[in-house]
């Protein structure tokens, strides 16, 4: 299965959050009776630049194209989600560099620049999205209503569409149900990460789960716990580990892969929870402007919220759907359970972590 590696940026000051969906309604594009606007591929709504959904798929099959970058199929089910997108609108989708991390995202777009080869949109971690805001174009999707503020940039330029908890996949038979991170601690058990902390959003991630204590964040008590498991010889390769540390939906994918499935398993550790979205933003250079936006759509749509939800992960419309009763309720029954609210990293605490686990973590774990 693969692992989609998201560069941190060690001196971002960005949040990360996993905040609940605003429930009003989705705005409406315009009514039969007002005169729809004058065709703009490159506006920042569907009502002020197409009027109607018509439209925005007819201008999107005339590009005919979209071009995406750093989306591997085994990533939160965009496999699936570029095939329903291509097969539904006819529109061909190439995507480059699969493997790319965020930042990986953002140099390509700037080496394929002024070319028809250049990524139309991103798929990005919080903090990438943020540093890189005024390479996107705005564009406020229909449902944007249901996207918590603080996973939006208000005018547009990126968006939450899904987002997890950080968890513990573990093999049944070589260890019992952790119940903490600490808990990990235990002879004969080979512990792994998704990658390196000061590199990696997700390894990153797995160290600040792994440091909360009574809910509150400590950069230190993260980078020891992995510390110990190192000088313990703990610390192994996600594919020789009994217990990995990663996102639930990457978790859950893998027990459900039929890889050992029913040696695989899933949970989140009550009141450990840290939690993330990653943003999607449309290139301001977009070679295919219709296209990129008719994605987005897609994208934020019960349809394809859905298909993420399908793959484990947690979309950012998923408590106004389940309140529309739009929500697949048996992919969500299917979700990795969790106990306590999500951590939310404010600006200070983040930089504090970062700037810890940087200066820390060759030292102490290597």
């Amino acid at each position: 299965m693969t692992i989609r590696a998201c560069a941190v940026t060690i001196s971002s000051a960005v949040v990360l959050l996993l905040a609940a969906s605003a429930c009003s309604k989705p705005s409406s594009p315009s009514s039969p009776d007002k005169p729809l606007p004058p065709l703009n591929p490159r506006a920042d709504s569907l009502e002020s630049g197409f009027g109607t959904m018509d439209r925005l798929v007819e201008a999107a099959k005339k590009e005919g194209a979209l071009t995406v970058v750093g989306l591997p199929g085994g990533w939160v089910g965009y496999k699936e989600i570029i095939a329903r997108f291509s097969d539904k609108y006819g529109i061909k989708v190439t995507s480059i560099v699969p493997e790319a991390s965020s930042k990986q995202e953002i140099d390509t777009a700037a080496r394929l620049k002024g070319t028809n080869q250049a990524p139309d949109v991103f798929d990005l971690a919080l903090e990438v999205a943020v540093a890189n805001a005024k390479l996107f174009a705005p564009y406020r999707v229909t449902g944007w209503a249901d996207i918590s503020d603080e996973a939006k940039e208000q005018r547009g330029r990126w968006f939450a569409a899904y987002g997890g908890y950080m968890s513990i996949g573990y093999d049944p038979r070589k260890v019992p149900a952790p119940a903490s991170y600490g808990a990990l601690v235990r002879p004969g058990t080979i512990v792994a990460l998704p990658g390196d902390p000061r590199q990696m959003a997700s390894a990153f991630g797995a160290v600040m789960a792994a440091s909360l204590g009574s809910g509150l964040p400590d950069a230190a008590r993260g980078v020891d716990l992995f510390a110990r498991l190192k000088k313990g010889g703990l610390l192994g390769r996600p594919d020789q580990a009994a217990a990995v540390v990663d996102w639930d939906y990457m978790n859950a994918a893998r027990a459900a892969s039929g890889q050992g499935a029913a040696a695989w398993r899933v949970t989140i550790p009550k009141n450990e929870v840290f939690a993330s979205y990653y943003m999607q933003a449309i290139s301001a250079d977009a070679p295919h402007p219709a296209a990129a936006r008719l994605w987005e759509e897609f994208l934020l749509s019960d349809e394809g919220q859905n298909l993420f939800l399908k793959a484990y992960a947690r979309p950012a419309r998923m408590e106004a759907m389940e309140m529309r009763d739009t929500l697949d309720a048996d992919a969500a029954a299917r979700l990795p359970e969790a106990s306590g609210d999500p951590v939310i990293l404010n600006i200070p605490e983040q930089d504090r972590a970062k700037s810890y686990v940087t200066a820390h973590w060759g030292r102490m774990v290597g």
